[in-house]
């Protein structure tokens, strides 16, 4: 014969459960703040004030950036609008995951033939290519792209 079900048993039972559950809210709430990368920018009202004009002098390039990976190298195409390569002064990259930090990486970008390259060890699955660049006539150009490399 079962033991009865007592105000004490019923009182673990509740407390007991709210205790997973608080304990799960503190493990999510915790990765969470961990592998949060950070902002974008420091003041997003202070960026807004000259977002459309930083946007139209970028869409008057009319750069067009292909990520291509293989081998263990990353390889960057930017074109103009005539489809030549673009006339890129300065160019910075930073390689990531979507959802934390830990795998950013910098590569140092070569210029061969008219693409950019660098050596650099992409694992499976989704990515991120954050692209800094000016073009020769000081004009700012920055885009994210997704890219996904297959397993």
């Amino acid at each position: 014969m079962a033991a009865p079900l007592t105000g004490k048993k019923v009182l673990i039972i509740v407390v007991s459960a709210f205790a997973v559950i608080i304990g799960v809210n503190l493990v999510m709430a915790w990765q969470a703040i961990a592998t949060f990368p950070g902002l974008e920018v420091a003041n997003s009202y202070v960026a807004s004030q000259d977002f459309d004009a930083d946007r139209a002098a970028q869409e008057a390039l009319g750069w067009q950036i292909t990520p291509e990976y293989g081998d263990g190298t990353i390889s960057l195409i930017i074109r103009d609008r005539a489809g030549l390569p673009a006339p890129v002064d300065t160019l910075a990259v930073v390689i990531g995951r979507p959802t934390h930090v830990r795998d950013d990486q910098r590569p140092a970008l070569v210029y061969q033939r008219g693409i950019y390259t660098a050596p650099v060890t992409l694992a499976p699955g989704n990515w991120l290519i954050h692209i800094d660049a000016k073009a020769k006539d000081g004009t700012a150009f920055r885009q994210r792209l997704d890219f996904f490399v297959k397993g």
